[in-house]
């Protein structure tokens, strides 16, 4: 039987947390350079915020992505 697949917040999630760390930047930095609140990133990396799309938008800059690269499951 076929694995459920996960869901496409945890991907975001994931890759957000991924991208930041590779960058070697805290929370705090990166939630300043997105416009948000550093809890709101956290809670967006624990997939706990169903984020809209401009929030994915302001994301991906900060990361300075393409957004299908947050959308893409990397396992």
């Amino acid at each position: 039987m076929p694995s459920k697949p996960k869901p496409l917040q945890e991907i975001v999630a994931e890759n957000v947390r991924r991208e930041r760390t590779s960058l070697g930047i805290s929370q705090e930095e990166f939630a300043a350079r997105c416009g948000y609140h550093r809890t709101y990133i956290g809670a967006i990396e624990r997939a706990e915020r169903n984020i809209t799309l401009s929030t994915l938008e302001a994301l991906a800059a900060a990361l300075k992505l393409d957004i299908k690269e947050l959308l893409v499951r990397h396992d």
